[in-house]
């Protein structure tokens, strides 16, 4: 690890804010809507040809029918077809049924009535799979997409009514706003109340470190300090940080805002993206923060990226999370919870801490390995029911044998996930192919078996 970066550089599940409709996975940014309001859509397939889909709009135009909502794919089980998928006022339902009539008349159109507020129809809704990125660059899209935090602040943030703060506060979502993939991520100058509130978490977690962090974090953190400048008196910049991940496992850091989805957040672990923070907690309180702040991103996450099994982990819940019903995303997002967030894991005959919000919170790093907390072997399909409170000393841990081992076992949950394919991470193209064709297959044979050839070659040169 320690070669690899020379030759190459020379907490949470997120809470949904009150009144904010939950997103389906899509490429667009849904606006705020009345619960209480009906919102009639209707999801219909079109032959790919040029002007296929001016002629349906013009269908819909020519009804009168004035569309509020507007999503397009390409069809999953027609590689000649893309899928649409509306929504229109109810003031237009027979406007609209004259218009699905003539999409099924005129244009040859295949087409499912749909209405949010009908079960069935929701059912129906659910066979239609959530957008998902294929692409590292599709990161752009829903990057900015946050539920909360950001530059606003809560009432009951420790930094609500520090003018000056919030300013900052606004200075770094500004950076995440603006960031788009494969530009470096832009350098702060830190203040000096920013580094002393830095420094008063370093020390103190550094010092419990050696007892009670796992071993693949203390392995990587003493790199850190001397690679990525982690130190005391000093805060460690995104881009240096992503650089070193990047040669020690592939993975890298993106600024975000604040706090995303769910759904959105898993994804980029797919392709080996970190949702990264870059502003800190406030200076009155360096021993709390009621959202992911840079030192819960850098002391608690960064570590454990660096390492090839955790990294694996990682992105094996990123993986599963694509596609998948919005019910298996909260499951996901417990199992994350469980681990990358508050997990354990035995080392030898000891328990020791992996997950990042024990390791950027001095209190709970010296609870959770006390006899206070209860710990439960992990089990992916009984961990992801498992509920949690936010706000306190987690009561409940869920303790991993090995990374490996977690690894295995949420590869079978994900098998367990209702969707019509198996997704893949494609490291040379950094895109997820979706394996549901003999060609896909057939390329993924190829690949394995030139590993398998490499594998055999240097098996036989041991000998």
């Amino acid at each position: 690890m320690d070669a690899a970066y020379k030759k190459i550089n020379g907490d949470h599940e997120p809470l949904k804010e009150p009144g904010t409709r939950k997103r389906r996975g899509s490429m667009y940014l849904e606006e705020e809507t009345d619960k209480t309001s009906e919102v009639i859509s209707c999801f219909f397939s079109l032959k790919e040809e040029v002007g296929a889909l001016a002629k349906a709009l013009k269908l819909f135009e020519a009804k009168g029918i004035n569309l509020m909502h507007i999503e397009s794919r390409p069809s999953r089980s027609n590689k000649e077809q893309y899928e649409f998928f509306i929504s229109v006022d109810p003031s237009c339902s027979q406007a609209l049924d004259e218009a699905i009539d003539s999409l099924r008349t005129q244009i040859s159109g295949h087409v499912h009535e749909l209405s949010r507020n009908k079960k069935k129809d929701t059912e129906l809704w659910e066979d239609i799979l959530p957008w998902f990125p294929n692409d590292i660059q599709d990161l752009d899209r829903f990057a900015n997409q946050i539920l909360s935090y950001g530059s606003e602040l809560e009432a009951d943030h420790p930094g609500f009514t520090d003018s000056v703060y919030r300013v900052r506060r606004k200075e770094f979502a500004d950076i995440a706003y603006n960031y788009k993939h494969g530009q470096p991520v832009p350098r702060v100058e830190y203040t000096e109340e920013e580094k002393a509130t830095w420094g008063t978490v370093f020390k103190e977690l550094k010092s419990l470190y050696p007892t009670h962090a796992c071993r693949e974090h203390n392995r990587v953190f003493p790199l850190l300090e001397k690679y990525c400048g982690y130190r005391e008196d000093n805060i460690p910049q995104l881009e240096d940080v992503s650089r070193f991940l990047q040669a020690c496992t592939g993975f890298r850091l993106r600024p975000v805002a604040g706090l995303l989805s769910s759904r959105d957040f898993l994804a980029g672990l797919a392709f080996r993206v970190f949702h990264s923070t870059q502003y800190i907690r406030h200076g009155s309180k360096p021993r709390y923060t009621p959202e992911p702040d840079v030192c819960h991103e850098l002391l608690g996450h960064v570590p454990l990226f660096a390492d090839p099994g955790f990294a694996q982990f990682s992105q094996e819940i990123g993986l599963a999370s694509l596609g998948a019903p919005d019910e298996y995303i909260e499951k996901l997002a417990t199992v994350y919870w469980f681990t990358v967030e508050f997990g354990l894991c035995k080392q030898g005959s000891e328990i020791k801490a992996y997950g990042a919000g024990l390791l950027s919170s001095f209190g709970e790093l010296q609870y959770c390995l006390s006899d206070k907390p209860q710990l439960m072997p992990f089990e992916p399909e009984k961990t992801c029911l498992q509920k949690y409170p936010i706000t306190e000393y987690q009561p409940i841990y869920f303790i991993a044998e090995t990374f490996e081992d977690a690894k295995e076992k949420v590869r079978r949950f994900a098998s367990t996930i209702p969707r019509p394919f198996t997704v893949r991470y494609n490291p040379y193209t950094q895109s997820v192919e979706v394996l549901d064709n003999t060609q896909q297959l057939r390329n993924l044979a190829e690949s394995i078996n030139g590993e398998l050839s490499k594998l055999c070659e240097a098996l036989r040169k041991l000998e």
